[in-house]
């Protein structure tokens, strides 16, 4: 592989390219799933190609194949500089790149238990198994259960010397059931997201499905008589399984620098949080909210060694004590606010184009008070956990979450279940509500896999951590069923 991308960047050097890097991604993916008493579907597959991104005249160029051999190799660094030298004639504002060491070194997840190497047929009677519980309770009508192991190799070479070995390692499982009145329907679903983490099998062991199944078929089905949430103006407590996706949504989309600028506007929309409100010290939230992109944290689907440019692993602040104080960058969109890549580009796969993508955008925890505390210092409000449904404008600045459970809280204490709520708001009036932020004891970092940008789309997984926070004055009301 490695003489295979050198004769790829000589290629490319040699017919006039000032800068290009190859990558060569092999991917292993694993899955089952499993519905209504049956295996819906096992799955083994793998994937392996290389991908050459050049620079000449100051314009981009790419190319990719799937064919492993050294003239293929050729063809493709060849193809990537004629793109680039069309591209140039058209190009208003040559690319600069901003400068960095050369990457060296591999990286690894850390795994204790090889997914790939568990054998299927036990994973196939555990999803079975909770499968079956939740099916056992009355009223329940559809139930399935998911598994999920990702394994990526990828190589790096670039014409500056960089050279990197990375291999990610990512697992999922999760269990989802729903319960059925003449009239309305209810989903309950565990753990968030999916339950995904860059870890081995023991994430998977430490999720503990089967003994989760049906205590999760039950409130199902308790929802379905459960009173519809009033309308008002309340204070609501974000669960970590709510929380994340609020996170990811109106932080870690608005904080893309090419969005910003405008380069992803067709398909994913641009951003409120434009580069001038950098230096006006624009306040993003109350100054309990802290966000960051930490492509170093533990566990994270975002973690890795290097980005897709060569970037090393790094903690980007995103909004410092409320104000915003950074984004997420490349080596070509940094240097136009004055500032070094964050480490943020990466690309699905080797047949795709590396763009700036979330790594794991972080509400970082407070000191003081533990999730519980918040709980119990709320007199009136509204405990909302796990995501139902979302939908946000395309500067990520209006948006409306709806919620599998919400709970009433009186005077600390959590009691009245609700069915079908919602909660709307405009982002920074909403995260400037925000009034209380719980420490680390209970940060949950929760992994997202269906991250969609670029054209043609690409998905990528991401993570987000958080240990729950609390909004005075929030708009809720209720959704479709």
């Amino acid at each position: 592989m490695h003489d295979l991308a050198r004769r790829a960047l000589d290629t490319a050097t040699q017919r006039g390219a000032t800068y290009a890097d190859v990558r060569i991604v092999r991917r292993k993916d694993q899955s089952v799933n499993v519905k209504a008493g049956q295996v819906d579907g096992v799955s083994l597959g793998e994937s392996e190609g290389l991908g050459v991104r050049v620079l000449v005249d100051g314009a981009w160029g790419f190319a990719s194949s799937g064919r492993m051999d050294g003239a293929e190799a050729d063809r493709v660094a060849g193809q990537a500089v004629r793109i680039a030298r069309a591209s140039a004639r058209h190009n208003q504002k040559p690319v600069v790149l901003d400068e960095r060491p050369p990457a060296e070194g591999r990286y690894g997840t850390p795994v204790t238990e090889d997914p790939f190497e568990v054998p299927i047929d036990g994973t196939v009677d555990t999803l079975l198994e909770a499968e079956r519980a939740m099916a056992a309770v009355p009223g329940v009508t559809t139930t399935k259960a998911d598994y999920h192991a990702a394994r990526e190799w990828k190589g790096f070479l670039c014409s500056d010397g960089s050279q990197t070995e990375q291999v990610s390692t990512h697992v999922g499982a999760g269990l989802e059931v729903s319960a059925a009145s003449d009239d309305e329907l209810q989903r309950r679903s565990f753990p968030e997201a999916g339950g995904y983490r860059a870890a081995g099998y023991e994430q998977i062991r430490g999720l503990d499905l089967i003994t989760r199944a049906t205590p999760l078929a039950e409130e199902a089905v308790k929802l379905l008589s459960a009173p519809l949430l009033p309308p008002g103006r309340r204070t609501i407590i974000l669960h970590p399984s709510q929380l994340y996706l609020q996170i990811h949504e109106s932080c870690g989309h608005p904080t893309e620098l090419d969005r910003v600028f405008g380069t992803e506007a067709a398909y994913a929309g641009t951003s409120f949080l434009t580069t001038d409100k950098l230096d006006a010290r624009f306040r993003y939230g109350s100054d309990l909210v802290t966000l960051t992109g930490d492509a170093t944290t533990p566990g994270g689907l975002g973690t890795f060694g290097w980005d897709d440019e060569g970037v090393v692993a790094q903690r980007v602040p995103l909004v410092s004590e409320g104000i915003l104080s950074g984004y997420l960058s490349s080596r070509e969109t940094a240097p136009r606010i004055g500032r070094s890549s964050g480490g943020s580009v990466r690309a699905e796969g080797w047949n795709r184009l590396p763009l700036i993508r979330m790594t794991n955008i972080n509400l970082e925890p407070r000191p003081g008070m533990s999730f519980e505390d918040i709980v119990a210092d709320t007199e009136d409000g509204l405990l909302l956990e796990s995501n139902r449904s979302w939908s946000i404008d395309d500067r990520r600045l209006n948006f409306q979450f709806g919620v599998e459970v919400a709970r009433e809280i009186k005077a600390g204490k959590v009691g009245q279940l609700y069915r079908n709520a919602t909660y709307t708001g405009i982002t920074p009036e909403f995260w400037g509500s925000c009034d209380a932020v719980a420490d680390e004891r209970s940060w949950m970092l929760v992994g997202v896999t269906n991250c969609g940008k670029g054209q043609p789309g690409q998905g990528m997984h991401v993570g987000h951590g958080s240990s729950g926070a609390r909004f005075r004055d929030v708009e809720v009301g209720v959704g479709n069923a």
